[in-house]
């Protein structure tokens, strides 16, 4: 293999003159073999395969604890008192940020022991991970599911402002929501 290169030389009278020289490119010292893919990717796709495997792994672990603490004091009493008469008033409206509000210890201990609650989290949504995200956006559709008036768009919109969220992880909830068909 060559390549032409140009060079300069001056001549007598001191003006340049271009030259070309032939200059010789060696062949690599080894010939390629043609190059299968497949192995390579069957490996990446494997691998892709046991990473998504641990985060289903881990979304069914927090599936079947959901809001266990629910189920015992403080928040069980309080939570027989106002969930049937928080799931009759609009939602978002002053009423239901009033009566919320009597739950207070009872809520206060469910945020404290519960990581899918924004509230968990000394700076919200942005100290969580992608599974808390991931149970937080099924808590608020299996919310919306048990209030008279429930809709998980109009819930999402209150929210976004309700915890400072960004627009992006607002845009894949809105996708994430038309994808399931919610």
């Amino acid at each position: 293999m060559s390549d032409k290169k140009k060079t300069s030389k001056k001549s007598g009278n001191g003006k340049k003159k271009d030259k070309e020289e032939k200059v010789e490119i060696p062949e690599p010292p080894v010939k390629r073999v043609k190059y299968d893919s497949r192995t390579e990717t069957y490996e990446h796709i494997q691998h892709v395969q046991e990473c998504i495997f641990e985060v289903i792994k881990r979304l069914t672990s927090r599936a079947m604890r959901h809001d266990a603490s629910k189920l015992e004091d403080p928040e069980k009493e309080l939570f027989d008192k106002w969930t049937p008469i928080l799931k009759e008033l609009p939602y978002p409206s002053d009423e239901y940020e009033a009566s919320k509000a009597k739950l207070g210890p009872a809520l206060a201990h469910h945020y404290a022991k519960n990581t899918h609650h924004p509230e968990h989290y000394p700076e919200g949504i942005n100290d969580m991970t992608l599974m808390d995200v991931v149970e937080m956006l099924c808590d608020w559709k299996a919310a919306t599911m048990r209030q008279y008036d429930g809709n998980i768009r109009k819930s999402l919109e209150f929210n976004k402002d309700h915890f400072t969220m960004s627009d992006q992880l607002f845009k894949i909830f809105e996708n994430t929501i038309k994808e399931l068909g919610w």
